[in-house]
């Protein structure tokens, strides 16, 4: 088996993978995700891949690890460790965060990873009105979002959210006196609507901005939420969006993400962060 870098080229060897571990066919999300990050995959003798995994770095402070995947003819042979040690290498000191499923934790506590939070996905047809608080994102909001987004999550996101603005369906930003004190997104997936990210300066203008985009969609709509948020999770089922699926977040070692959590409330995917 070798270790070599993907490119948006193989897409369809990424998408037959993942179907053989019985994964949804997310070609847009594996499409943007190949673009933007660096994706690393196993090959075995045949030329066939086998394997994947995709490292999205954010300036050089930290990085996210999604779409891990091991042929299932091949499970248990210790090639998910030794992709996931690859990266690690490749990362070069960056703080590294991941969204685990209860079958992939164990393997990443292994390798050093340590729960940060419990999460729920929360999916259904939102029921709730548009609050009208927020107003439709330009470009010319770009730097702003930025910034703010940066003193947030503690790391410069620019590049992704430069490629956000053309991958969503929408992005809103809320303000207080003309300075730009909220955003959040929504882009279209396989058979829903994704909220995300959501950052604001507290849950009421979080609540307003995820009303603002969800009460548009008018079908399923899904969003990731810290299972610690007990109000916005109630919120959000009592408008229809029920939690399902459970996860994990999770960070490599021992130092803290960066930034000012307090203010994030829901990441771009689960696989970004």
């Amino acid at each position: 088996m070798i270790i070599r870098e993907l490119t948006p080229d193989d897409l369809g060897a990424c998408l037959r993978l993942a179907a053989d571990r019985q994964w949804s066919r997310e070609e847009r999300k594996w499409l943007f995700l190949l673009q933007g990050g660096e994706g690393y995959g196993m090959v075995d003798p045949g030329g066939e891949l086998v394997a994947t995994a995709i490292l999205t770095r954010y300036g050089t402070r930290t990085a996210a690890i999604s779409m891990v995947l091991v042929a299932s003819r091949h499970g248990r042979q210790g090639l998910g460790g030794r992709l996931i040690g690859h990266i690690l290498d490749q990362a070069r000191g960056a703080t590294v965060f991941l969204n685990a499923t209860a079958t992939g934790r164990p393997l990443y506590e292994r390798l050093g990873f340590r729960v940060t939070s419990p999460v729920a996905m929360h999916l259904g047809t939102f029921t709730g009105q548009a609050a009208g608080a927020s107003r439709p994102a330009s470009p010319e909001d770009l730097k702003a979002i930025a910034d703010l987004d940066a003193e947030v999550v503690g790391a410069d996101r620019s590049a992704l959210l430069t490629r956000l603005f053309d991958f969503a369906e929408q992005i809103r930003v809320i303000e207080d006196r003309g300075v730009v004190t909220g955003y959040a997104g929504m882009w279209r997936n396989m058979g829903n609507t994704v909220v995300g990210p959501v950052i604001a300066a507290d849950p009421a203008d979080a609540r307003r901005l995820i009303a603002d985009l969800a009460s548009q969609v008018g079908g399923p709509a899904r969003i990731e939420v810290e299972e610690s948020r007990r109000e916005l999770a109630e919120w959000l089922t009592r408008h229809g969006m029920v939690a399902g699926m459970r996860t994990s977040d999770m960070v490599a070692g021992t130092e803290p993400l960066p930034g000012d959590r307090s203010r994030y409330f829901a990441p771009v995917m689960s696989a970004l962060g």
